[in-house]
């Protein structure tokens, strides 16, 4: 009997968890857009998830994002907000565990403020960690968007050519995995090896998941609790956002000897082969058909989303997933060349 059937029939006997044992958390910074959906789809179901502390740990928001969690706090009366000084979501986390959880806290329960949650999300991931005994429970991403530009980013990077086939992005498969997209913690595990590393600004869950492995702890994905998450909706933070993926991953690499999958090394020769191609071109010409024939696959890609989803907007769909690609292989290159200084 696979993974996913044993996990299924033992999440099925698996008593239900107390609300006092488990702790939500969303960390924030300028989610005024999101934030409001975000928390009313996480109380959407049970009326035991109005017993469950909901912590927001924002790290300076500018916007009007605390005034609007202020504001759900006389509706919700377990939702709380504590700031974060230290503004990354490594910090926010482990600032909400050490002042927010209770000796009976055994689940913490991390949610991003750019998803929105199917009901009953927090007692699902709750309940997968009782089951299974997992020091983490992770699940897969299914992007959606509301804008041209999103719902372009939504369609490819779900796909091989987006997010190079990662289990978590939109995987259909339950069973054990080396990493994952984080929505729940073992408490004593995440105390055990100390938290998230705060001196990560990204990739600061697969650095966590490397460390829970070397621990002993074991991963599990349940395919069964999905999540709808709103990527990023223009180029500028696209390729913040996949730069600071690459020097996270690259970080990875360097403190735990990893190697890189080929999935993650091909960005980098896509990278290096274009640039190269161009530089040689003027005393080689045939070399052009490095990055003609890169920019060739992208422009397919975008026809092909077109018509798969009967959308101009799938036109986009190439930009986007080589913003993704040369922003996170410039990402780790930067970071392997300054970490080789340093």
């Amino acid at each position: 009997m696979g993974a996913h059937a044993m996990a299924e029939i033992e999440q099925n006997e698996a008593p239900e968890p107390a609300p006092a044992s488990i702790l939500a958390v969303i960390p924030t910074l300028n989610e005024e857009r999101h934030i409001e959906t975000c928390i009313r789809s996480l109380m959407r179901g049970d009326a035991r998830l109005r017993d469950i502390p909901l912590v927001v740990a924002d790290g300076g928001s500018t916007d009007k994002t605390v005034e609007i969690v202020e504001h759900l706090k006389s509706e919700f009366p377990n939702l709380q907000l504590i700031h974060n000084p230290k503004r990354l979501q490594a910090a926010a986390m482990n600032l909400a565990v050490l002042d927010a959880s209770t000796p009976v806290t055994q689940y913490v329960v991390r949610c991003d403020a750019h998803s929105i949650y199917p009901a009953d999300f927090i007692l699902s991931v709750a309940k997968a960690l009782e089951a299974t005994g997992a020091a983490s429970v992770v699940i897969p991403m299914d992007a959606v968007g509301d804008t041209c530009f999103e719902r372009a980013n939504a369609w490819i990077v779900d796909t091989p050519l987006g997010s190079g086939g990662s289990v978590h992005r939109g995987g259909k498969t339950s069973g054990y995995v080396d990493h994952g997209h984080h929505p729940g913690f073992n408490i004593n595990m995440y105390r055990q090896i100390g938290g998230y590393d705060e001196t990560f600004s990204h990739n600061e869950d697969a650095e966590y998941d490397e460390r829970v492995v070397q621990a002993g702890g074991k991963i599990f994905l349940d395919s069964d609790i999905r999540i709808r998450y709103i990527p990023r909706g223009s180029v500028g933070r696209l390729a913040k956002q996949y730069f600071n993926y690459g020097k996270g991953r690259a970080r990875n690499v360097r403190k735990h000897g990893q190697r890189l999958k080929i999935r993650q090394a091909l960005p980098i020769f896509a990278l290096l082969a274009s640039a190269g191609g161009f530089l040689a071109s003027p005393v080689f010409l045939p070399a052009l058909i490095l990055p003609l024939g890169y920019i060739g696959v992208l422009a397919a890609a975008s026809m092909a989303v077109a018509v798969w989803k009967r959308s101009p907007c799938g036109l986009l769909a190439g930009l986007i997933s080589g913003t993704m690609h040369m922003s996170w292989a410039a990402g780790f290159l930067n970071e392997a060349i300054a970490g080789t200084r340093r």
